[in-house]
């Protein structure tokens, strides 16, 4: 099954186009997981149990298991462990080097970890992504438009007429021959993200700043869904897994979910008429 089959498939399954990061900061962990012996695990687990059915993906953020040096690579092949075969996982670490160190990046997050997918920079040109994109079945999400603050620095500077992040977009999507690339764009970013899906209208999107940053939950529905209103992955961190700092933390992430994923259907219902799905 390629990527984009994967996708479609757990969104239909699941009904959801929500994505919930697991980025877990020991300092803001409740408390009593600290007698256990891999507390980080064992809050990723309960997060993941509470919310497997609400969700089509988990993004795991590189940086949160590296920090804890060799314990958390352990870490994160435990966490994969316990997701749900069929449940999109994205490791987040935003890899793009010369071409072998990019291999060996790929490698790792593709072969070792078995994630299904995940972040690259294109700063360096095709050939320090293109390994990530050999495989059909593995999705590979280029950064077009973050979220930060510091994106206008570089991602709007004007080639020619046109802002950096549109000529980012659209030599993605000439990359894009195993059909298994998609695109990262901020949802604190709604009119260029609707810029993006007219320029790469069939591709999934990773849209991250929805909760904690402020993004527009509202248009990140409207602009990144595809005309079948499928295809955004509208991911959300701490909203969720920090819902509560208490020993109900985990069924307080379940509700933040619920209560997320509902409304991001809600708004599906609202700008998209009811397709046949083939």
């Amino acid at each position: 099954m390629s990527f984009y089959q994967k996708l479609r498939s757990i969104q239909r399954k699941n009904n959801s186009l929500l994505c919930v990061g697991l980025d877990p900061d020991i300092k803001k962990i409740p408390k009593f997981l600290l007698q256990h012996g891999n507390p980080v695990f064992e809050f990723n687990k309960r997060i993941i149990d509470a919310t497997r059915d609400l969700v089509c993906a988990y993004k795991i953020n590189l940086a949160f298991y590296e920090a804890l040096g060799a314990s958390g690579w352990y870490t994160i092949h435990q966490t994969l462990a316990a997701i749900p075969k069929g449940i999109i996982t994205i490791g987040d670490g935003k890899r793009g080097d010369i071409g072998n160190s990019s291999e060996l990046y790929a490698q790792a997050l593709m072969d070792d970890h078995g994630f299904t997918a995940s972040t690259v920079n294109p700063y360096m040109g095709h050939d320090s992504v293109s390994p990530f994109m050999k495989s059909k079945q593995h999705g590979v999400f280029v950064l077009v438009l973050t979220s930060n603050s510091g994106a206008k620095d570089m991602q709007y500077l004007k080639v020619g007429s046109r802002p950096l992040y549109e000529h980012v977009a659209a030599k993605v999507r000439k990359w894009n021959v195993n059909l298994n690339c998609g695109l990262v764009v901020g949802a604190t970013r709604p009119k260029d993200l609707a810029r993006v899906r007219t320029l790469a209208p069939e591709m999934p999107l990773l849209i991250p700043g929805i909760g904690a940053q402020g993004g527009d939950l509202q248009a990140a529905v409207r602009y990144g869904c595809d005309k079948r209103s499928e295809m955004a992955i509208i991911n959300a961190s701490r909203s969720i897994i920090y819902a509560s700092r208490g020993e109900d933390f985990a069924s307080a992430a379940r509700t933040a979910a619920v209560t997320l994923r509902d409304e991001i259907n809600e708004y599906r219902k609202t700008f998209f008429r009811p397709k046949r799905q083939t």
